[in-house]
């Protein structure tokens, strides 16, 4: 990765705190970095490289702060950009809200923690649980007991600790997906896809190995077992904790998990979507977002189900329906004055949105076939497994 240096700056481009790593680049070049930022946004052409000479700039905005990561080498851009993301992650973990009073308020700890996940220029500890063990928010006033580092930073398992225990082990497994789809005036899908997620709640004593299983279309052609329906899943990226060359030679998931609240995996899936539901599913809170334009007044409703409202601020109606049974169909007439029909077409036509979550069910069919937990003491552990769909960029547009 190579990152010379971290800054933090406030919207005006003075510099909060920063972290020099490699000493390779002068640190008075980030004074050119607003100078930069202010001429691009002028110019309409912001981009999220800048250069000044040989010196690279790179940097996100986040609240009422910019991070930037100053390089002189040809580095991983992609690598600093995670890394960048990574810093409000454990920022936000540490001060729950992150913005230049967060970081004044807790100055200490925040050089600390450059500290502590960088070492000249390539990420270290970046697990915001593992931080916790070791920098706490009274910055200086460690505790001596504290001020040993933990086994979790030096040996292999960087994300775990050793000696957890609980009086009940159990895994709690989310499988999450959301629907992204784009339905053009016609009634055609111009474009769908699923994007998942597979999210762990551990709560399991010692070091335990997991074994995941999945019906992954590619497992069963490499075993031979092509029964029942199989996914493809595309751009699969995984926790740390995965061996990603087990996966690779035989697709099976496994890993030591990290204690608590993690996300092991994340996919996407193409595929045509289809809107007919089985009955057993029930779309709960779904909502219906149409818009209307700015100059309608005079709003009349009536709906077969649900509730429906107009919000003038926002310019929409929004129909809310508690409970959307698959295979039913539900109408909603409304009424609008509209003074100005020249003012509705300057204004164009926005696409209807909608929202949805569906308890128990995949749009994709991904199953967890099983979840094998192995560890040295032999204890027994329950997996509990729950299905989630939902909308994601749900959009509908209309000719009128």
């Amino acid at each position: 990765m190579s990152a010379s240096a971290v800054f933090v700056l406030d919207l005006k481009g003075k510099v909060l705190i920063c972290r020099n790593y490699k000493g390779d680049v002068d640190m008075s070049e980030i004074d050119h970095f607003f100078t930069l930022l202010v001429q691009q946004e002028e110019e309409g052409l912001l981009c999220p490289v800048m250069s000044h000479g040989n010196v690279h700039f790179l940097w996100i905005k986040h609240s009422n702060l910019y991070l930037v990561a100053t390089t002189n080498k040809n580095s991983n851009a992609s690598l600093v950009y995670a890394f960048l993301y990574k810093l409000v992650e454990v920022f936000t973990e540490y001060f729950k809200e992150l913005e230049e009073e967060s970081i004044q308020d807790n100055f200490v700890v925040v050089y600390e923690l450059l500290d502590e996940l960088m070492d000249f220029g390539f990420p270290q500890t970046t697990d915001s649980k593992i931080l916790q063990e070791y920098i706490t928010q009274q910055g200086n006033k460690l505790e001596v007991a504290k001020t040993k580092v933990p086994t979790t930073v030096t040996n292999a398992v960087s994300w775990r600790s050793e000696g957890i225990r609980y009086k009940k082990n159990e895994v709690f497994i989310d499988v999450i997906e959301s629907i992204n789809v784009l339905v053009n005036a016609n009634g055609s899908v111009m474009s769908s896809d699923i994007v998942g997620s597979i999210k762990l709640k551990t709560m399991l004593s010692g070091m335990p190995e997991l074994r995941l299983g999945l019906n992954d279309r590619m497992l069963f052609a490499l075993t031979g077992r092509d029964k029942g329906k199989a996914v493809t899943m595309e751009d699969v990226k995984f926790h740390q904790c995965v061996r990603l060359s087990r996966f690779e030679s035989d697709r099976t998931i496994s890993f030591i998990p990290p204690d608590g609240e993690s996300e092991l995996m994340s996919y996407r899936i193409n595929t045509h979507a289809k809107g007919q539901f089985k009955k057993q599913s029930v779309a709960n809170n779904v909502e219906i977002r149409v818009p209307v334009p700015s100059d309608a007044d005079s709003p009349k409703f009536k709906t077969s189900t649900g509730h429906a409202k107009y919000v003038p601020e926002k310019n929409l109606v929004v129909w809310s329906i508690k409970s959307f049974p698959g295979g039913k169909e539900f109408l909603m007439r409304a009424h609008f004055g509209l003074p100005s029909v020249e003012n509705h077409e300057m204004e164009g036509r926005p696409p209807i949105t909608v929202k949805f979550e569906i308890p128990y069910f995949t749009v994709s069919g991904i199953q967890v076939r099983y979840m094998k937990i192995i560890e040295k003491s032999g204890y027994q552990a329950l997996p509990w497994v729950r299905y989630i769909t939902q909308s994601g960029d749900y959009q509908l547009r209309t000719n009128s």
